[in-house]
């Protein structure tokens, strides 16, 4: 009998756990310039489900599988491969359907993880971890004990803020809806966690005994967001970068008259495509460092095999989740 593999894919947009299904497909073989990647875990993201509803701006040819981070171990090398053998962990890269068993890809489309990472921690480097760093550098030239606020500070980008920016000596104010992330975010390393309300600006500045902030880290919008940016400093800067609330970012004029204050957004799709080889190599030297060293982690709340995919998809659509969702191969 001829060897085959599992993979998720939709044939349409629509609910995710109604239009994925999981099916078979022969056994590859590396080609010149690929490998065979057998997959060890890959997480469900937002970006993810929103794809397979057609909400995400780039949209993959039908039938597509899903998943835009992922980690395995190198199976088989075909010819011309060079700098990768057998047993090498790797990770993939953000156009490939990371829902599956098995991957044959072009070699030089993937990063090579160090095997001390955990295969669930290293499946989850891609997105959020790069994401937290490029905001943490590209907008305000931040220095050890200045202070930046965030709201969503407990989704997956907002804790790895919390952890990159607690490693290179910056200070947080975290913003989230409900109490009981409080002691949570406290123990990752946040220096102050608030409750959002109408009150927030004046408790900002309480926690912080009124030190400048410059820059804001929004992935809500909405009123929230503009509770965040009035906690700003003159010459600040928000930065967006999700969407949670549905809402848009309705800013006053006098923000930008009176206080100079700059918004712009960060997509880590157009990062990736923009950054050269040397660049997205040069940012993951201290995201693995820190990796390796515990130092960065994402909580996972529970892995599912992909045959329980549909169950899996319901459980990541739960607003109040402990951690994230992954499939683990």
């Amino acid at each position: 009998m001829r060897k085959t593999f599992k993979a998720a894919i939709y044939e349409t947009h629509g609910n995710p756990a109604e239009v994925l299904d999981i099916v078979e497909y022969p056994w590859p073989e590396a080609g010149p310039g690929e490998v065979v990647v057998k997959m060890s875990a890959a997480p469900i993201n937002p970006a993810d489900l929103n794809s397979i509803e057609g909400k995400y701006p780039i949209k993959a040819s039908l039938p597509a599988t899903p998943g835009m981070e992922g980690a395995g171990v190198v199976m088989e090398v075909g010819p011309d491969v060079r700098g990768l053998s057998v047993g090498t962990q790797v990770i993939l890269p953000h156009s490939f359907g990371t829902w599956r068993e098995v991957a044959v890809i072009a070699a030089d489309k993937l990063v090579v993880a160090p095997s001390e990472i955990e295969p669930i921690q290293a499946a989850m480097l891609k997105v959020n971890p790069i994401t937290a760093w490029r905001m943490l550098h590209d907008f305000v030239s931040l220095r050890p004990g200045d202070w930046l606020i965030q709201n969503a500070a407990n989704s997956g980008a907002g804790q790895c803020v919390i952890q990159i920016a607690r490693e290179l000596g910056y200070r947080t104010v975290n913003v989230v809806r409900r109490v009981e992330l409080v002691e949570e975010l406290r123990s990752l390393g946040g220096d102050v966690v608030l409750v959002d309300g109408e009150n927030l600006r004046d408790e900002v500045a309480a926690a912080t005994q009124r030190a400048p902030i410059c820059l804001a880290l929004n992935a809500v919008g909405g009123e929230n967001a503009l509770r965040v940016a009035k906690c700003l400093a003159s010459d600040g800067t928000m930065v967006t970068y999700g969407a949670m609330s549905l809402e848009p970012l309705c800013v006053p004029n006098g923000m930008f008259i009176f206080k100079n204050l700059r918004f712009t957004g960060f997509w880590v799709n157009k990062w990736y495509d923009g950054a050269s080889p040397s660049q997205r190599a040069e940012t993951f030297v201290p995201i693995f460092d820190m990796a390796k060293r515990g130092l960065l982690k994402t909580r996972v709340e529970r892995a599912y095999p992909l045959t329980e995919a549909k169950a899996a998809i319901v459980h990541a659509s739960q607003n109040e989740r402990g951690g994230k969702i992954v499939f683990t191969m």
